[in-house]
């Protein structure tokens, strides 16, 4: 894997995007917001917001500051402001959010803890570990 020691500036409104029919595996950290309509398998972490598309899929953890779920979720999602789950959202798991909207026809199969600070997973790790 490269890394680039550049500094990037992020202009407006930027947003990754993985296309239906991709497949990640991996890590993935951005400041930039998502567009989810393939397949993540393992963490993703932004400081923005995610879309998980009504074909996407993510399995593993997120971590970012907003989410609209019309696809599919397994794993822990910790979410720093608004989770919506759209009438076609299937999530599973752990779900840590300040706030949560659920539209009628959604699946929610998860623990959900809500409200206070949204913990980092490294300051919880930290935390753990001390």
């Amino acid at each position: 894997m490269m890394k680039s020691n550049k500094n990037t500036e992020i202009v407006g409104n930027s947003q990754n995007r993985i296309a239906a029919g991709t497949t990640i595996t991996g890590d993935i950290a951005s400041e930039a917001g998502f567009r989810i309509d393939g397949e993540i398998i393992g963490t993703l972490k932004t400081n923005a917001k995610v879309v998980i598309g009504k074909d996407g899929k993510i399995e593993g953890t997120l971590e970012c500051s907003s989410a609209d779920i019309e696809g599919t979720f397994s794993g822990t999602l910790k979410i720093n402001g608004l989770l919506s789950l759209k009438s076609t959202a299937i999530i599973e798991g752990e779900v840590t959010t300040m706030k949560l909207s659920v539209e009628p026809g959604a699946t929610f199969n998860a623990s959900c803890t809500m409200g206070g600070g949204v913990k980092s997973i490294e300051a919880e790790q930290q935390e753990k570990s001390a």
